[in-house]
């Protein structure tokens, strides 16, 4: 094997399991952060949802 080819090696794969743990904890935070957001979006339209229906059944009453 190369001597440069070696030396690269041998600094690069012990820190692999580093690396590899990186992208798992990005990946992670990165799913969660969606999720969130998604939980958040459907809390948003249920409350606009039960908004337009309070609007509609006031408008019901106004024009009784």
């Amino acid at each position: 094997m190369d001597p440069i080819l070696a030396e690269v090696y041998s600094t690069v794969l012990p820190a692999a399991p580093y690396v590899i743990g990186a992208y798992v904890g990005i990946w992670a935070a990165l799913v969660a952060y969606v999720l969130i957001l998604m939980r958040r979006a459907k809390r948003t339209r249920d409350d606009l949802g039960a908004l337009k229906d309070a609007l509609a059944a006031r408008e019901e009453r106004l024009e009784q």
